[in-house]
């Protein structure tokens, strides 16, 4: 009985393609990462410690014992380190938000790039897509042509959609179709705008 519970447990063992395609984005990822310089991984390490929750309570007892400090101080000593309004208290915020401002964007830049790889295997998978899809239907339109026991009919459909599409004249067509839709877009408002001026 324990024996198929924990036979049973086991996570199942993926399809050959499924596992080849998890090892082409690992790879991916991989390479990514191969090809940061160490100031880079540097910076990745430290902005992942300013996400962590315990960076907001360091900087908050930070900043609570700068000021008790300095009470404190000025009624010991008579003097503090300090003076009321705690300018360098704010200079040192300022300075370290503009640090921890810099590293989050020298990160982000780094997963913008690792994005635009995701992003560009995406779109050659789906080329890829697009083609065998055509292939299929052009291969399924030709074995209906060729059975005899089926009648031979045109289907203009079919027969479009077994033509590969060519991704740079969809590109033109959306650029086209964007373009149009924004100058109604414009056209719209400004009519709106010339109606508000005649109230």
């Amino acid at each position: 009985m324990t024996d198929l519970a924990t036979a049973g447990d086991e996570p199942p063992i993926p399809p050959d393609h499924i596992e080849q395609t998890v090892q082409a984005i690992a790879r991916l990822h991989a390479a990514h990462h191969r090809r940061a310089t160490t100031l880079e991984k540097l910076v990745d390490r430290t902005t992942g410690l300013f996400a962590q929750p315990w960076f907001i309570a360091a900087v908050t007892l930070a900043v609570a014992a700068w000021i008790m400090g300095d009470v404190v101080l000025r009624r010991v000593a008579g003097h503090g380190l300090d003076r009321p309004g705690f300018p360098w208290l704010q200079l040192a915020g300022e300075l370290l938000a503009i640090y921890i401002t810099s590293l989050v964007l020298i990160s982000q830049r780094r997963k913008d790039e690792l994005s635009e790889l995701r992003e560009q295997l995406t779109l050659e998978l789906v080329i890829m897509i697009e083609q065998k899809v055509a292939k299929v239907i052009d291969l399924h339109e030709e074995a209906r042509r060729d059975n005899p026991l089926l009648s031979n009919r045109v289907d203009a459909q079919a027969t479009a959609m077994s033509a590969p599409t060519d991704p740079e004249a969809v590109l033109e067509a959306f650029k086209e179709t964007h373009a149009t839709m924004m100058t109604e877009v414009e056209a719209e408002k400004a009519a709106d705008a010339t109606g508000l001026e005649a109230e």
